[in-house]
């Protein structure tokens, strides 16, 4: 799979960069951990401090456009995103929760 940053807008007070991407595939829209994983990739980093937040693929076509906040530490992403988020994107979140019942 094949990803193309279309734009990055840096966002120091949050340690993070916003990210818009494009992807061409061949199969069906790809899955939000394999976007994942190839856009850590593509940016040297870790699958953990990337998230991605949007995957919009239009009817019919091969192209899916989305939306990734890259972190500088996976701590950092744990401390900023909100929890359903880090889910999806199967962050680990190294804190205890309140699970307390």
């Amino acid at each position: 799979m094949d990803v193309t940053i279309v734009s990055e807008e840096e966002n120091p007070m949050l340690h993070r960069t916003d990210i818009r991407f494009e992807t061409v595939h061949d199969e069906a829209t790809p899955s939000r951990l394999s976007v994942r994983d190839s856009l850590a990739a593509k940016l040297d980093k870790d699958a953990e401090e990337v998230v991605v937040h949007e995957l919009d693929t239009t009817f019919g076509m091969r192209k899916t456009v989305g939306y990734a906040k890259v972190y500088d530490s996976p701590d950092h992403a744990a401390e900023v995103e909100q929890e359903h988020m880090l889910e999806r994107n199967k962050i680990a979140d190294d804190a205890p929760d309140a699970e307390e019942a």
